[in-house]
C-alpha cells in the first residue's frame, strides 16, 4: 500500500443538484490526490434509474469546471478505465454477483415487494424492526431455504429475483478510517443488501466496490453517511478476494445548519436565504428554480476557500488560501471528525476579500454585459477605473452596479432622509458659489480638486460637512461611494456641473 499510486475518484448520482457538501468531498478527493501526484476520477453512479434526474449530470460536471475542480479522467474525459458511467459498466457486474453466489457469499431471493411488506408489517405490530438478515432470512424464499432444483426451475423462469449478500451471523467486522481510526460493526446489526436485480442492474454498493477495484483506486474519501456502509464494502473486498488491495476509507464530517443541529439542507438556504447548491438550479419536473453560488456573485476561489476550512484545520490562523496553497497544507490527519457549522456571513467575507483582490479588468468584464442589458455604452476603460473605485464597498458581484450605477447616469431622484439631514437653509447659496468654483479649476484631477477644494473651504469659513454631504447628493443622489473627489474626477468636469445644475433645480 505504501508505494501503491494515489487514485481518488468522486462518484456522485445524477439524482439532482450537486450539493455543496458534495463540492466539499470533491475538493478533499482533488487536494489529496494533488498533493500526491495522484489521479482525480470523476466516476457517474446511475445504477438507481428511478431516481435519474434529466441534466444532473451535466450539472455536475460544470459545478466541477466553475469550481475548478478539474479531473484527470472520467465522463467526457476518457481514461484507461473507461467507462466511466455505471450504467454503460452494466454488463461486468453481473460475473461478480454470480462469482459470490458461487462462493456462497451471496444467494438468490424471490420474495415479492407484496411478501415483504406482509412481513414487514407483522414485525411491526411487534414493535420489531424488519431486516433481511440470519435472523430472517431462513423464512424467507430464497436459495438457502428453496431446493436447487426450484431456484434453477425460477431463474429458468425468468423469475423476479435480487442477489442478496449472506452477511456472517456472528462477527465483529472493523473498518480503519483515516479520521476515525477503527471503527467496529457487529453483522447481526447489518442486513442482507440486495447487490444485483434481475433487471440487469448491480445495486450501489456492488457497483460501487467493483469500480473501485477495477479503477485502482487507492482511497475512497466520502461523506460521514457512508460510514455504515463501509462493513458491507469490506466484506465484499473480502468474498471476491480483494482484500489485500482495499482501498483505504476517510469518512468526512457533516456540513451542519447554521444552528448546528442537522445536517445543513436546501431548507435551511431557503429559510436564511443563502445557496446550497455551487451553480442555480431548475427542477426539470416542478420547474422550481434554486439559487446557486455562481449566479449570486460569488467568486469561485472564494468558495472554494470557504468550503475548505469547513471540516479541515490546516494547524494556523491562516484563513486565506489560493488553490495551490490549499493543496500544499491539505492532509486527511488534519479532517476532524465533529460536523462543521455554515456560516453564511463568513462566506460573504471570504467573497468581499476575494473580490477585492480581483484584478479591475476582471470585475469590468463582469459588468459590461449588466450595462448593456441596461442599454448603457461605455468604454472599458472607464468601466475598469470606476471599478477599481467602488470594489472595496462590494460583497457580491452584483453589488458592483447597485455601487456604480450613478457613474453611468445621473441620478433620477435624490435620497429624502439625507436631503432632511444635510439640506439647510443656505445649502444652495453655498452650492451655487461653489459650482462656480469648481467650472474654473483646472486640471480637474482628484489630486487638484482634493488641494483646491479644501483651501476653498478653509478660505471662505465653511467646514467640510456644508459642502461635501450636499455636494455628493447632487452627484451621486444618495449618501453613498468613495470619496467625492474621485467621484467628481472620474465623471468630469462637464458632467459634474450638470448635475450640480439639475439638483440644485430639483432641490430647491
Amino acid at each position: 500500500m505504501t508505494n501503491r499510486r494515489v487514485r481518488v475518484r468522486f462518484a456522485p448520482s445524477p439524482t439532482g443538484p450537486l450539493h455543496i457538501g458534495g463540492v466539499r468531498t470533491a475538493l478533499y478527493n482533488y487536494l489529496f490526490a494533488k498533493k500526491n501526484d495522484g489521479d482525480f476520477i470523476l466516476r457517474i453512479e446511475d445504477t438507481d434509474q428511478n431516481r435519474f434526474v434529466p441534466g444532473a449530470e451535466n450539472y455536475i460536471i460544470e459545478s466541477l469546471h466553475w469550481c475548478g475542480l478539474n479531473y484527470t479522467e472520467g465522463v467526457g474525459l476518457g481514461g484507461p478505465h473507461a467507462p466511466y458511467r455505471q450504467s454503460d459498466r452494466k454488463e461486468l457486474y453481473k460475473q461478480y454477483a454470480d462469482l459470490l453466489v458461487n462462493n456462497g457469499h451471496a444467494y438468490y431471493a424471490f420474495d415479492t415487494p407484496q411478501e415483504l411488506e406482509t412481513i414487514r408489517k407483522e414485525l411491526e405490530a411487534q414493535k420489531i424492526t424488519f431486516q433481511y438478515n440470519p435472523a430472517t432470512r431462513i423464512r424467507m424464499k430464497n436459495a438457502l431455504t428453496l431446493s436447487p432444483e426450484d431456484v434453477k426451475n425460477r431463474l429458468a423462469a425468468g423469475e423476479h429475483y435480487v442477489i442478496r449478500i449472506k452477511t456472517p451471523e456472528d462477527e465483529e467486522i472493523r473498518v480503519n478510517d483515516l479520521i476515525r481510526g477503527e471503527v467496529s460493526f457487529h453483522s447481526s446489526l447489518m442486513d442482507d443488501k440486495v447487490l444485483y436485480k434481475s433487471d440487469g442492474m448491480p445495486t450501489y454498493h456492488l457497483a460501487n466496490v467493483v469500480d473501485d477495484h477495477l479503477m485502482e483506486i487507492s482511497h475512497v474519501i466520502r461523506g460521514e453517511e457512508w460510514l455504515p456502509s463501509a462493513p458491507l464494502h469490506v466484506l465484499l473486498y473480502r468474498y471476491l478476494g480483494w482484500e489485500d488491495s482495499m482501498p483505504q476509507f476517510a469518512h468526512l464530517p457533516l456540513l451542519l445548519k447554521p444552528e448546528g443541529n442537522g445536517k445543513l439542507s436546501k431548507r435551511d438556504g431557503d429559510r436564511l436565504g443563502f445557496p446550497v447548491f455551487p451553480l442555480r438550479w431548475t427542477d426539470p419536473k416542478s420547474g422550481e428554480i434554486s439559487s446557486g453560488y455562481r449566479e449570486s456573485g460569488y467568486i469561485p476561489e472564494s468558495f472554494i476557500n470557504m468550503l475548505a476550512l469547513l471540516g479541515w484545520n490546516p494547524g494556523t490562523e491562516q484563513e486565506i488560501f489560493s488553490m495551490d496553497e490549499l493543496i500544499e497544507a491539505f492532509s486527511i490527519e488534519r479532517i476532524g471528525k465533529s460536523g462543521s457549522k455554515f456560516d453564511p456571513e463568513k462566506a460573504k467575507w471570504f467573497n468581499h476579500h476575494y473580490l477585492n483582490e480581483k484584478d479591475n479588468a476582471f470585475l469590468a468584464s463582469y459588468l459590461q454585459p449588466v450595462l448593456k442589458e441596461k442599454g448603457i455604452i461605455t468604454t472599458d476603460a472607464y468601466l475598469t477605473d470606476v471599478c477599481g473605485l467602488i470594489k472595496e464597498r462590494c460583497t457580491l458581484l452584483p453589488d458592483l452596479w447597485e455601487q456604480s450605477s450613478y457613474f453611468f447616469k445621473a441620478p433620477e431622484s435624490y435620497d429624502e432622509k439625507f436631503i432632511k439631514k444635510q439640506w439647510k437653509e443656505n445649502t444652495s447659496d453655498i452650492l451655487v458659489r461653489f459650482k462656480d468654483f469648481l467650472s474654473n479649476i483646472e486640471p480637474f484631477s482628484m489630486e487638484n480638486l482634493d488641494k483646491t477644494i479644501h483651501q476653498y473651504i478653509e478660505d471662505n469659513g465653511l467646514n467640510m460637512g456644508q459642502v461635501m454631504n450636499p455636494w455628493r447628493l447632487t452627484l451621486v443622489g444618495a449618501g453613498k461611494g468613495p470619496g467625492m473627489t474621485e467621484i467628481a474626477a472620474l465623471l468630469g468636469k462637464k458632467e459634474v456641473i450638470a448635475r450640480m445644475d439639475k439638483a440644485l433645480k430639483v432641490l430647491e
